[in-house]
């Protein structure tokens, strides 16, 4: 295991909001970053701003699967499941980008 994956671990285990590290990147699409939530199987989730100033979410697939064809077949099903349970019972889906490099 390497040291990022057990920092990506430590993140999900002990809850609340993280600086960021050295490796993550500082803006992803129109999100600034602004710390990390926390990481499981399939990748990282940051907190994040958006151009007009809204809080939200950002999850990053890790980079083993990135070039999984299956992969983001899996990743674009969990967005569709999201978006039709309705923000009643989990955070609105307000962007997706299961084709973007990386999803």
């Amino acid at each position: 295991m390497s040291s990022t994956n057990r920092d990506e671990q430590d993140d999900s285990a002990e809850g609340g909001i993280k600086p960021l590290a050295a490796f993550d990147p500082v803006r992803i699409g129109p999100y600034l970053l602004l710390g990390r939530l926390g990481a499981g199987g399939m990748g990282r989730v940051f907190l994040a701003r958006s151009e007009s100033g809204r809080t939200v979410a950002v999850k990053v697939v890790h980079e083993e699967h990135v070039s999984d064809e299956r992969f983001r077949a899996r990743f674009r099903r969990e967005i569709d499941a999201a978006q039709r349970v309705g923000e009643r019972y989990t955070a609105p889906v307000l962007d997706s980008g299961p084709d973007d490099d990386p999803p």
